[in-house]
């Protein structure tokens, strides 16, 4: 299976392809899509929009992991993680993708064995389970590649239940 985690953002979109080979993760690409922050709000989710589309077509994913909003203390920044995590959505079932989306408190979990883990345990963790020479940075690929592990982790239990249900 081959998962994209995708932790949203207008300003910093952070992205990491997972493979998973057998009982092995290998990382495929990490990085970090940005928009200007001088931008007008609509150029700013076309510019995402496209640099998703583009990101899609050329690793061509399995499943696309996105981190959900839980929680945000700052309105604006809310609404901005809310409109780029749609504009991520709407692309990954455009492009035939399973969608999920988890909390950052069931990712850390899944990754650190603690949902309260830090920056720095995350990317230690990453850089552990995917056998990197160092930790992945900055850390919105490093998030992203959390994200596509703790898909890894659960998809085989999703399977089961859905095909019980």
């Amino acid at each position: 299976m081959f998962v994209l985690g995708v932790d949203p953002g207008l300003t910093r979109c952070g992205y990491g392809a997972v493979r998973r080979d057998g009982g092995k993760l290998r990382a495929e690409a990490a990085g970090v899509l940005s928009t200007p922050a001088s931008a007008a709000l609509p150029d700013r989710l076309g510019e995402l929009q496209r640099n998703i589309r583009a990101l899609l077509a050329e690793i061509r994913p399995d499943a696309v992991a996105v981190e959900r909003v839980f929680f945000q203390s700052n309105v604006r920044t809310a609404m901005s993680v809310g409109q780029a995590s749609g504009v991520i959505l709407a692309e990954a079932v455009n492009a035939g993708c399973a969608v999920v989306e988890y909390t950052p408190t069931q990712v850390k979990s899944s990754v650190t064995g603690s949902g309260s883990a830090d920056k720095q345990q995350v990317q230690r963790m990453v850089q552990s389970l995917l056998g990197l020479a160092a930790p992945p940075k900055p850390a919105d690929a490093a998030d992203a590649l959390a994200l596509a592990i703790c898909h890894l982790a659960a998809a085989p239990l999703q399977a089961r239940i859905k095909a019980v249900s």
